[in-house]
């Protein structure tokens, strides 16, 4: 596995010249950061000439669709042997914003089984030794940032406005418009030059953060009304379950942020939400300060960066997990064992 502190840029760059046959994916449930990656990739690579295919085992969010308006983006059927050939035929394989493999879900044996070189475009710790090349930086508040600077190691190429959209949204989403930790002076450096190209960022805000539905904002004022606190009111915590996406017609993608809402209550300093999915539960957790919420996030299985993480447990119940977690996240809360006193 490359050093993650090294970015085979060059590397990267002549594979990408050499190769005519490319396929871009992300993780399941994809993001802004993932499917701003992949976009800004599919346009790149088709303006090189090149012949590219997105292909993700979950459908695009709806907040999402803005960004594949011409619908490239194919959703995974393992039942469509097209889509199995274009992963197993391919001369290349971007993997965006993931390092490991089983984030695939149902792609992953055919990605794993491809003869493909794969490239991983990633801003997350632990990775997972299965690609060939490794572009990440965990320093980078997104993974757009990498794929902006690939597509600048091309001398002589310009970023067009369907390019620079997609890194955009990318970056964006990740940063929490631009006030999260390693938001620095190059990533707006970055985005003065994305702007220059002519996105339109009160536009792209509102496609990704101004169009929920009623059910979707009622269901958000159920749960911080039925707010669960620990830990003299510094943990707080909410859960959906099924039942209640059904009652008030919310898709599970809906849901997405509703754990920071709870970071804006003052005197909170850990905020978990607890998603009942149809075979298991989604975990998201949130922090302030120098609460390493990974390290939480790792203890279920899961990853991410120090103040935002998550996991993904399956055959379980919420209650049975909802317990756990907030057991373990007491250490978290009052910085016990974990490098830092009280």
């Amino acid at each position: 596995m490359q050093n993650r502190n090294y970015l085979p840029i060059d590397e990267v760059k002549y594979v990408v010249k050499k190769s005519q046959n490319f396929v871009i994916t992300t993780h399941v449930n994809p993001d802004g950061d993932g499917l701003g990656c992949e976009m800004a990739l599919l346009y790149f690579l088709e303006k090189l000439g090149k012949y590219a295919t997105v292909i993700n085992v979950s459908e695009t969010p709806d907040n999402y669709k803005f960004l594949d308006s011409e619908n490239k983006i194919l959703t995974f059927n393992e039942g469509d042997y097209d889509h199995i050939e274009k992963i197993l035929n391919a001369d290349v394989i971007f993997i965006c914003d993931m390092n490991q493999s089983h984030r695939l879900r149902a792609m992953e044996k055919y990605v794993l089984q491809s003869k493909a070189i794969k490239i991983i475009i990633d801003h997350h710790l632990e990775t997972q030794n299965f690609a060939d090349y490794y572009l990440i930086d965990v320093d980078v508040p997104a993974s757009g940032e990498i794929v902006y600077k690939l597509i600048k190691s091309f001398d002589g190429f310009e970023i067009d406005k369907k390019i620079a959209t997609g890194i955009y949204t990318a970056i964006m989403t990740d940063t929490g418009s631009f006030r999260f930790p390693r938001t620095d002076s190059e990533t707006h450096r970055i985005v003065a030059e994305l702007l220059d190209a002519g996105v339109d960022p009160t536009e792209i805000y509102e496609k990704v953060y101004e169009q929920s539905s009623i059910g979707r904002i009622k269901l958000l004022g159920k749960c911080l009304s039925d707010l669960g606190t620990e830990y003299d009111g510094q943990l707080g915590y909410i859960i959906v379950t099924q039942q209640m996406l059904k009652d008030y017609g919310v898709k599970e993608w809906e849901t997405d942020g509703f754990v920071q809402s709870i970071l804006s209550i003052a005197g909170i300093k850990v905020a978990i939400f607890i998603l009942e999915l149809r075979d298991g539960v989604k975990l998201s957790f949130r922090s302030k300060g120098d609460i390493p919420i990974n390290e939480l996030a790792k203890e279920f299985g899961g990853n991410g960066h120090k103040n935002a993480a998550g996991a993904r447990l399956y055959s379980v119940s919420v209650d049975e997990v909802l317990e756990q977690v907030l057991k373990k996240a007491e250490k978290y809360v009052y910085k016990k064992q974990i490098g830092v006193e009280k």
